[in-house]
């Protein structure tokens, strides 16, 4: 609804099918000259019908993107959230922070996968119970709260069960709940167990954590400034500060409706301010002289796979230095890959997002390779006291 309201206005032009390629910077432009602070003059996006880059300069750019759950194996992000904001602004220099802080949601029905269907926190607070397959409640051993316990713990919990029992899934336990009331609250996690053959009166229903949100992103300040000049971010791909450590349910949807308030107030009064006249007819078209479009997705969707694989089982909920360590070597070895495919290759949206997706994991792995404290969404056991 909302983007049909979008399109009726006069003055808002969608562009169906363009994706995102990078930010332009002075560093596209001939002969600048570097200044104190990096500006953006729009973006290079890639005209997904015609398959060639197309150039936008703009006075003001703003990022309203989301995040990168497809970095990892198990996630309740869409197909789409392959942090292409992130890997943007980090290769313009934007200052990116607190990639370390992932949150994980604890029950992602198993066997459901990319995205992962998720089932509600509010079905552990209207009185299920999670237990291992063997049907041993497990919870009190690390939490007074138990179930209502937070995100974090819960799913620490469950990463530590599975990897003690070699399980694929622990249980959520719905038989002994009022199945009036819950199918009044919960229909639709009732009618999508029961797609895949589990009733949730009958059945355990297995779950397992998946990457759900990304607590840093792109810094900005009050208003949605990055360090950037003329570039502003709302949303997932953005570190406001708001969230901290880990994110409480919901809050992303408020932040989002205020930061696209305040940018929005911001701009309109900036607009007016800016002329770009100097450098219009010096901003480079996109260069594919020589390069050939990818003969085959193979090596594209191998290299995918094997770095989903990799930061779900060297960075994921709980981590250790040695994990980390191994995470960084295997890291550059697709990172060579890619950058080899790049240099050759015309780019597609398959390739560009993998290429956002590295980016994404080294900022991941290397700030968690910083960190010297267990907060939040981050854990490391080295550092437990």
């Amino acid at each position: 609804m909302n983007l049909e309201k979008a399109k009726s206005y006069p003055n808002i032009q969608i562009l169906e099918y363009h994706y995102a390629i990078d930010l332009i910077t002075e560093h596209h432009i001939k002969d600048f000259k570097p200044k104190n602070e990096i500006t953006c003059f729009g973006a290079y996006a890639l005209n997904k019908s015609t398959k060639k880059i197309e150039t936008f300069v703009a006075k003001l750019t703003i990022m309203a993107m989301g995040g990168a759950g497809q970095v990892y194996e198990y996630t309740t992000n869409p197909l789409v959230a392959t942090g292409d904001g992130i890997g943007m602004a980090f290769r313009a220099k934007a200052k990116i922070k607190h990639m370390q802080y992932y949150q994980f949601h604890p029950t992602a029905l198993y066997g459901v996968s990319n995205p992962a269907f998720l089932i509600s926190e509010a079905v552990r607070g209207f009185g299920a119970k999670l237990i291992t397959k063997d049907g041993n409640r497990f919870l009190h051993e690390y939490d007074e709260r138990e179930e209502l316990a937070s995100r974090d713990i819960v799913a620490r919990a469950i990463d530590s069960q599975l990897k003690i029992s070699g399980d694929p899934f622990v249980c959520l336990d719905c038989r002994n709940l009022d199945k009036k009331e819950f199918l009044e609250h919960f229909p639709n996690i009732y009618e999508k167990c029961l797609s895949i053959g589990i009733d949730s009166f009958k059945d355990l229903i297995p779950v397992v954590p998946a990457a759900h949100y990304m607590c840093g992103g792109v810094e900005i300040d009050h208003v949605g400034k990055t360090n950037l000049a003329n570039l502003y971010a709302i949303g997932e791909v953005t570190c406001s500060g708001l969230h901290g450590a880990n994110r409480l349910a919901s809050n992303s949807l408020l932040e989002g409706l205020v930061y696209g308030h305040r940018v929005a107030e911001e701009t309109i009064k900036l607009i007016p301010t800016l002329s770009f006249d100097e450098y219009i007819g010096k901003i480079p078209k996109w260069n594919e002289e020589g390069m050939k479009l990818p003969e085959e997705m193979v090596l594209i969707n191998f290299l995918r796979k094997e770095l989903r694989s990799l930061m779900n089982d060297l960075v994921g909920i709980v981590r250790t230095n040695a994990r980390l360590q191994l995470a960084s070597a295997k890291l550059e070895e697709i990172f060579k890959s890619i950058k080899e495919l790049y240099q050759i290759s015309i780019l597609t949206p398959q390739l560009a997002e993998l290429r956002n997706l590295i980016d994404v994991a080294y900022l991941i792995i290397q700030e968690s390779l910083k960190q010297t404290e267990n907060r939040g969404a981050f854990y490391n056991k080295d550092l437990e006291k």
